[in-house]
């Protein structure tokens, strides 16, 4: 049946804006920066990303009880908070003296951006509308998809001709000008509209799984988008050595010039002509194209239209991604909990993200890169496995329709 509400394309919007600036200053810009970073410190780049590593790793253990505070405390005032901290986090990594002060200023980063980026903005959209909150997730992800396209060139441009120091400066200045004002008009509005709606509060979205399947189910998710991030965090941060053990050393740049754009691409496509897909289909299919996009690299290189196809393929099943995490868990264990959920999501990906770049150049080092990248594909297949077995605990409760798509909602 389809619901007579309407996304809050105000709210998408705003969020819209956040996520970029919140992704862009917090996490593409690293490494545009790292390397100044690295000279003023007296350290090498590999420090300075083993720092990052560092950070993330703690950021993951941190991140449920984070879950746990949105679900307490709601999305918008954690977000507020959170554009606070973020903003606190980058002046004190610019005026850091030395090494531990920055590494710990580093931490701040990281803890902050779980607080500002996408599990905490899914969960307040989920909070706002819960019906609609699966369509207005895959609008913001559009929007928030041309993050690195801003913010890359942005973030190149400031530098030629400010420190590291001063750009972090005018990104604290964004978060605390723009973000923080606007996370606290949504957290009032969320506030308004329940104390108005009275009972109508109580909308919600019920789990389509029985009580028994829960668990496990829980389980081959969280397994499901382990395996993904891994996969996808390794090959991000190894881009350029992969590239050349191939002997496609200038094709990285070219790769990275297509995925931002497959990102964004494979969202519009799913948001105009996916809504007949569940969003457990759309996780498996998803899940299929980060496997598929390594085969074709391995098996065509050193071929250039093979290196671009990868890219095509890697970026559409990226982009895919950052729906699936959001909108899966809200289809399969409803609207009840969901940051809570979000936040134990967000610790594994985190986790696992800050430990594959390493496992991947340790692979390298000691099988080389085509064996790498086949075992990469074999653990990226076993997110298709975990996410397949789900599917017939959703039928049990009434057929695969019961796990609906955004455009359904």
């Amino acid at each position: 049946m389809t619901s007579p509400e309407r996304p809050p394309v105000a709210a998408i919007v705003a969020l819209g804006l956040t996520q970029i600036i919140g992704y862009g200053s917090l996490y593409y810009s690293f490494s545009i920066l790292a390397p100044d970073m690295a000279h003023d410190l007296s350290w090498s780049t590999e420090w300075i990303f083993g720092a990052l590593s560092v950070a993330l790793l703690i950021g993951g253990l941190a991140a449920p009880v984070m879950g746990t505070w949105i679900d307490r405390f709601g999305a918008g005032r954690i977000m507020t908070s959170g554009s606070a901290i973020a903003a606190a986090a980058l002046v004190a990594c610019a005026f850091s003296p030395g090494r531990i002060a920055f590494v710990a200023a580093l931490i701040g980063i990281e803890i902050a951006s779980n607080l500002v980026q996408y599990g905490a903005a899914f969960a307040l959209l989920v909070q706002i509308r819960p019906r609609v909150a699966q369509r207005s997730i895959t609008y913001l992800t559009l929007i928030a998809g041309f993050a690195s396209t801003i913010f890359w060139p942005v973030t190149t441009a400031l530098h030629a001709h400010l420190s590291w120091q001063n750009v972090y400066l005018i990104f604290a200045a964004l978060h605390l000008a723009i973000c923080l004002p606007t996370h606290a008009w949504l957290s009032r509005s969320v506030s308004q509209t329940r104390r108005q709606a009275g009972e109508e509060a109580a909308k919600s979205v019920e789990p389509c799984l029985q009580p028994s399947a829960r668990r496990p189910a829980f389980v081959l998710m969280v397994t499901g988008f382990a395996l993904e991030s891994f996969v996808n965090s390794a090959l991000l941060v190894h881009m350029v050595p992969v590239m050349s053990a191939l002997g496609l050393g200038a094709m990285a740049v070219m790769v990275g010039t297509l995925f931002g754009p497959s990102q964004v691409l494979s969202r519009f496509v799913n948001m105009v002509f996916g809504g007949g897909l569940s969003q457990l289909m759309l996780a498996i299919i998803c899940a299929v194209l980060l496997p598929a996009s390594l085969v074709v690299l391995v098996a065509t290189a050193p071929s250039v239209p093979g290196a671009l196809l990868f890219a095509v393929i890697f970026g559409l099943g990226s982009g895919l991604n950052s729906i699936v995490y959001g909108t899966l868990p809200l289809a399969l264990f409803g609207s009840e909990g969901y940051g809570r959920r979000q936040g134990q999501i967000m610790s594994v990906r985190l986790v696992v993200s800050s430990m594959a770049p390493f496992a991947l150049a340790f692979l390298m080092g000691n099988l080389g890169v085509s064996w790498s990248l086949s075992i990469a594909a074999l653990l990226s297949t076993g997110a298709v496995a975990a996410f397949s077995a789900i599917m017939p605990m959703t039928r049990a409760v009434g057929g695969p329709g019961t796990v609906p798509n955004p455009a359904e909602t």
